[in-house]
């Protein structure tokens, strides 16, 4: 069948059916691009704050690792300053007592010099010369006087309670009169220096009498 021709009315009806309809098409093309553009964005942005977490956790981990760091450093530096201050007093303590006992030795040989003077001063009769007792009792106090000058003290205990710690007994001797562990002689004076035994003082302690 044979295609009628068209009119140019309807032309006319075709042209306004095409404007009519494109309108309508363009609309819908422009929400189909803006939803598509929409979407675009949106996981822009979901990846974009995706991305700022993921940096935001790893400086959080950097900075809690440094924190540590700086933690575990300034706890060292304090053990090492304390370890340092110990060493500092132990060396001071050791030279303290290095230098208050640095004469020990020394001492411990002129002790039988004091020794010797106090008994010369002791036996010496009444007619032993005058200039004789004084310049034995000079030599003998200059003496002392120049270790007390270093720290050292003599030990006489004659009278008082016997102390193991300073005294050695040489003898137990029974006696009424006085209170048992009682220092009743001074066979040989002990001596301190700086407050270190360096010699007991040897006695003779009295005990209680058996009864009979």
């Amino acid at each position: 069948m044979a295609k009628e021709p068209q009119t140019p009315m309807d032309d006319e009806l075709a042209r306004h059916e095409q404007e009519a309809e494109t309108p309508e098409q363009e609309a819908e093309d422009r929400l189909v691009e803006g939803e598509l553009e929409g979407l675009v964005n949106d996981d822009e942005t979901v990846v974009n704050r995706v991305e700022d977490e993921a940096e935001v956790d790893a400086l959080a981990a950097k900075v809690q690792d440094l924190e540590q760091r700086l933690a575990e450093a300034q706890d060292q530096s304090l053990r090492e300053a304390a370890e340092a201050q110990n060493v500092r007093r132990r060396a001071e303590h050791e030279a303290e007592k290095a230098r208050k006992f640095a004469l020990e030795k020394f001492v411990k040989e002129l002790l039988p010099v004091i020794d010797s003077l106090e008994k010369a001063l002791e036996s010496m009769q009444e007619d032993a010369s005058e200039v004789h007792r004084e310049g034995v009792s000079m030599t003998l106090k200059m003496q002392l006087d120049v270790l007390s000058k270093f720290g050292v003290e003599s030990i006489d205990p004659q009278g008082e309670p016997f102390d193991p710690q300073v005294h050695e007994a040489m003898a137990m001797v029974p006696n009424p009169e006085q209170e048992p562990n009682t220092v009743m002689e001074v066979m040989q004076k002990g001596y301190l220096l700086n407050g270190r035994l360096v010699r007991p003082a040897m006695v003779v302690v009295s005990q209680k009498a058996s009864e009979s």
